[in-house]
């Protein structure tokens, strides 16, 4: 795919915007502000502040496009009777029902009371899954998915859990929206099945669109990048698009620029570093970094089951950043360091 000639990247994050009118900017209706662009076009960079925005970038398109996607708000999504909000980063639980996931495959002999429990701890959204996305693990016929996942998303959504289901395959999708299920998250971006975006547009549901490199051959395949954080960018605008033009609502779309699928340790860094490109998109985006390879490769190949402190580096990074979702192992660690982090951004916004 080739790579778009202009992008902009929030940068100059700030406490407050208190006494600072005309200088910073409110990134997607959340609680970051910003003061400059980086602007990344044919390859070049530079700064443009917020202040000087008009004078430089107001009459080209492309700039003015992206700006307004960039800082208008995210619609909330209304599934049933519960409410997703995206103007401040929430928490979705990982709830691999597998008996081979690279974390805790294996580990939820009841899966129900394993997901009950992460809400009890501050999990807005508990995501479902019945195959393993680790690197060379097996595809796993859509039955045996189906059996893994729907009776554990009839106990939670039947006990008023929001549920996702994280899957490739549309029968599973179809399965487990029937149970109960309000969000698909698909790691292939609808792409491995060709009934997938059929499926969610004729549901009307939200859908989480994350990027791979090539996504028939598996989560983990590709090649390599030239300009890894514009790539998957344009890759996942691609996706948007497509999507829109399927029949999907644009509101209910989620992106992700999938963080270890098919990705070197110095991508995903280059990823992490320029999150806040992918606010351009004009949807919510969920990071899902937690207990991924890349923290073991940098603390002394740390097992999953130790990487915690990075995990948590890496969600407070989001929530800098403004990702609107954190999808996480650890749900009660990661909520705790959330609320620290939101009373200090409480604090700059009463002191200025």
């Amino acid at each position: 795919m080739s790579v778009s000639t202009f992008h902009l990247r929030p940068i100059q994050f700030v406490d407050t915007p208190v006494g600072r009118d005309g200088e910073v900017a409110r990134l997607a209706g959340g609680m970051q502000w910003f003061a400059a662009y980086e602007v990344i076009e044919n390859g070049a960079r530079r700064t443009v502040p917020i202040a000087d925005f008009d004078r430089l970038l107001g009459t080209d398109e492309r700039a003015a496009k992206l700006h307004r996607a960039i800082t208008a708000p995210r619609a909330p999504l209304t599934l049933g009777g519960r409410t997703l909000r995206f103007d401040q980063p929430m928490i979705a639980g990982i709830l691999n029902v597998t008996p081979d996931s690279f974390s805790d495959g294996g580990l939820h002999d009841d899966a129900a009371g394993a997901g009950f429990d992460m809400t009890t701890k501050g999990a807005a959204l508990i995501d479902v899954g019945g195959e393993s996305t680790r690197p060379n693990a097996p595809t796993v016929w859509e039955g045996d998915e189906i059996a893994r996942v729907v009776p554990v998303i009839e106990r939670l959504a039947g006990g008023g859990t929001l549920v996702s289901i994280d899957t490739r395959k549309a029968a599973v999708m179809e399965a487990a929206l029937k149970a109960g299920a309000s969000i698909v998250n698909d790691v292939s971006a609808l792409l491995w099945d060709d009934r997938a975006l059929e499926v969610v547009a004729r549901a009307g549901c939200p859908v989480i669109l994350m990027h791979s490199p090539d996504p028939k051959k598996g989560p983990h395949g590709g090649t390599g990048y030239k300009a890894v954080l514009t790539e998957v960018y344009d890759w996942l605008e691609a996706r948007v698009t497509a999507a829109v033009a399927g029949g999907i609502d644009r509101a209910k779309i989620i992106v992700d620029p999938g963080i270890g699928f098919g990705k070197s340790l110095q991508d995903n860094l280059t990823l992490l570093n320029g999150l806040a490109l992918f606010h351009g998109l004009g949807c919510p985006v969920m990071l899902g970094a937690s207990r991924k390879r890349m923290i073991g490769a940098l603390s002394n190949e740390a097992p999953a089951d130790q990487r915690l402190g990075g995990s948590l580096t890496l969600a407070l990074k989001g929530a800098e950043t403004g990702m609107q979702l954190l999808r996480v192992h650890d749900v009660a660690e990661t909520v705790q360091a959330l609320r620290v982090w939101r009373g200090m951004k409480d604090q700059a916004l009463v002191s200025g």
